[in-house]
């Protein structure tokens, strides 16, 4: 008996092209060597038109710790990127600040009570300022349109511009008891400048005044020279270098008379250019006439300003001569001639007088021979027979 079959076992035979290991585009078959994971499989889209061709793959996903990681670090660069950015503004605006303080722009409000006025001599007297009020008038009308200028120090602010400002601030605090006057606007100046260059920079603010004074000019040269141990002219030359040539003249002159006096002369502000020039030229003539006018000034201690001029003043006025008698006054001359080699010379002697005539030119004879010979002429007429 046939046992029948339960399956029928069909064999088909493949066409070529069947054959082979090939599989439709887009699929990928795995290896026949490995065993089948279980795992879906993977496409490639890869085929020109396919709708999912430019699809991006799917990110891999991370942990928590992992994304805490990436977090941190995102926030530190950019946490470094914002300091770097901070301290490049902070560099930057540092520069600008010393620029700006070079250049004696940056202006606060300060202590008048900590300013220092010991460094510079003042080229403004310290005398009474008749223009003072008028100063302080325009400062409670429209406030300080000038900032005085200062130099920072340990103790303090030394000021190097604004005497006047300064003083009429501190008089209108004392005046008016108004807080506002006790503290004033100030241009800072950058520290350690030479002292030259704060004597010039006092110097030619004060020169477009035209109440400042040759007196008060040449003092500040005076002691601009003791300082730093120069004469006065050289004195007049560095600090008054921005001046007309015919002003330093003056200032020189002025200087002269302030030293010669020896600083008797206590209101050089109110000493006239006129007064001093004279002054200067009888002292050139006359250097031992500056003992008698010290003398002068100093017999009234507690002169004023109009009394030193008036002492000055009659200083100038020559001496009169003891008036003789006239009675007693001979008129008669005595006339001689004598030969000489050159020529005969002639001799008029008279009350007071005695002319040589010769000629000769007396003046190419030597200063120290001329003196010896008429010192010899005098001892010999002195002489007893």
């Amino acid at each position: 008996m046939v046992k029948k079959r339960s399956v029928f076992d069909i064999n088909f035979e493949l066409d070529e092209e069947d054959t082979s290991d090939g599989f439709p585009a887009g699929n990928q078959r795995a290896p026949e060597t490995k065993a089948y994971s279980g795992a879906p499989e993977i496409k490639a889209y890869n085929i020109q038109g396919h709708p999912l061709q430019n699809r991006d793959p799917v990110p891999p996903r991370r942990g928590p710790m992992a994304s805490a990681i990436a977090e941190t670090a995102d926030a530190t660069a950019e946490r470094a990127l914002a300091e770097a950015a901070i301290r490049a503004e902070n560099d930057a605006l540092a520069h600008e600040h010393v620029r700006l303080k070079k250049l004696g722009l940056i202006t606060d409000l300060i202590q008048t009570s900590d300013v220092l006025t010991s460094k510079l001599t003042r080229d403004r007297s310290a005398n009474a300022d008749s223009e003072l009020a008028e100063l302080k008038e325009s400062i409670k009308s429209v406030g300080l349109s000038n900032p005085i200028r200062v130099e920072q120090t340990a103790d303090g602010f030394e000021l190097i511009q604004g005497f006047r400002r300064l003083a009429a601030f501190r008089q209108l605090a004392e005046e008016t008891g108004d807080p506002r006057y006790t503290r004033i606007p100030a241009a800072m100046v950058p520290r350690g400048e030479p002292l030259v260059a704060l004597y010039r920079k006092m110097v030619d603010e004060n020169l477009i005044r035209k109440d400042l004074s040759f007196g008060e000019m040449a003092q500040l040269a005076l002691s601009y020279a003791r300082d730093e141990g120069v004469t006065s002219g050289e004195a007049v030359s560095t600090l008054y270098a921005s001046a007309l040539k015919q002003k330093r003249t003056y200032i020189r002159q002025f200087a002269r008379v302030l030293d010669a006096l020896s600083g008797a002369v206590r209101h050089p502000e109110a000493l006239p250019r006129a007064l001093g020039l004279e002054i200067d030229k009888v002292l050139e003539a006359e250097p031992d006439k500056a003992t008698s006018i010290v003398a002068a000034l100093e017999s009234l201690p507690e002169r004023d300003a109009t009394a030193e001029l008036r002492i000055l003043r009659d200083s100038l006025v020559p001496q009169k001569k003891p008036r003789r008698d006239l009675a007693s006054k001979s008129v008669s001359k005595t006339s001689l001639r004598l030969g000489r080699p050159e020529g005969e010379a002639r001799v008029t002697a008279a009350d007071g007088k005695v002319e040589l005539r010769l000629d000769r030119d007396f003046s190419a004879v030597p200063r120290a021979r001329l003196q010896k010979g008429i010192e010899a002429f005098l001892t010999m007429l002195d002489q007893e027979d």
